[in-house]
């Protein structure tokens, strides 16, 4: 086994042992969860045997709808996403976590992340981030979660690069350039050259994931709210599934790569809602909320 297949491997089991890891982290947050897991496989684009990934849907009290799964899929691809794909040749290799959290209570935000690992014939690289999405101005929570970022990201000299990825991915064009939630920070095409610490830092900077959001769940689960906190959060869950479902790279790769649809949108919420020309009330938490989808410095 050559070193790079070795790393691969390594990155594998690492991000498995992520997936246990955020799982007993959920359990511990919602006293009612349920888990429904799955085992699944896939076929690449020729037919033969190319992977597959364990899905894990969660459903609770606190939890409205969650899913972290795992992917470990290689093998043929289409030749015409391959050549979008950014490495060599068509066939390409891949591994990684990708999560997302639908809290019930609209004072809890959402939240997305996923580490991966993609080796297309000649180049193999990193990529991944983490982003909030919130529906109540608690602006120390947002300062939180990016200094937990910028924390985990500065000995590295990345942290204004990727969050500025983040401000400039996670964003709805359509909308007049209104971002899907807060942001975080975004990364792709990741290859310093040196391997071994590439994947250390990537196993590290993933480490910060709970630390990042899980403490922000403990401290607004039980805050009451009114019918009205709900009707923004349902229209912001309608911002979240047209971004996901217009512009995200990780839906578009997942569906061209011949990945599992289910495991694929589980990153959608349970309930969205549109009203056409919506807005919330003048005056309100929710317009002062609306402020915030939009770049910011947090630090």
């Amino acid at each position: 086994m050559t070193d790079l297949e070795a790393k691969k491997n390594q990155f594998h089991q690492y991000v498995k042992s992520l997936q246990n890891e955020i799982t007993a982290e959920l359990f511990k947050a919602d006293a009612k969860l349920s888990l429904e897991e799955d085992l699944w496989e896939r076929k690449d684009h020729k037919g033969n045997p190319g992977g597959g990934g364990i899905t894990r849907a969660f459903t609770g009290d606190v939890i409205e709808n969650a899913g972290v799964n795992t992917s470990l899929v290689f093998g043929a691809i289409d030749p015409a996403f391959a050549g979008k794909l950014g490495g060599t040749g068509d066939e390409m290799w891949a591994a990684g976590i990708s999560l997302i959290i639908h809290p019930k209570n609209p004072r809890v935000p959402t939240i997305h992340a996923n580490f991966r690992m993609i080796h297309a014939g000649e180049k193999f690289w990193f990529g991944g981030g983490a982003d909030l999405t919130p529906y109540y101005p608690h602006e120390e929570d947002f300062r939180y979660f990016h200094s937990t970022w910028k924390n985990a990201l500065t000995p590295y000299g990345c942290y204004e690069k990727m969050k500025k990825e983040c401000d400039q991915y996670f964003m709805n064009t359509h909308r007049n350039n209104e971002m899907r939630g807060i942001g975080g920070f975004f990364f792709d095409h990741f290859n310093t050259q040196d391997l071994e610490n590439d994947i250390a830092m990537i196993k590290n900077i993933s480490s910060y994931f709970i630390p990042s959001y899980f403490p922000l769940v403990e401290k607004r689960k039980d805050e009451k709210y009114d019918s009205e906190d709900e009707d923004f959060q349902l229209h912001r869950h309608g911002r979240y599934v047209e971004f996901n479902l217009l512009h995200d790279r990780g839906t578009m790769f997942g569906l061209r790569t011949n990945g599992r649809t289910d495991s694929i949108l589980i990153s959608l919420p349970a309930r969205a809602k549109f009203s056409y020309k919506y807005k919330p009330k003048t005056g309100s938490v929710h317009e002062k909320m609306m402020e915030y989808y939009f770049p910011r410095e947090w630090n």
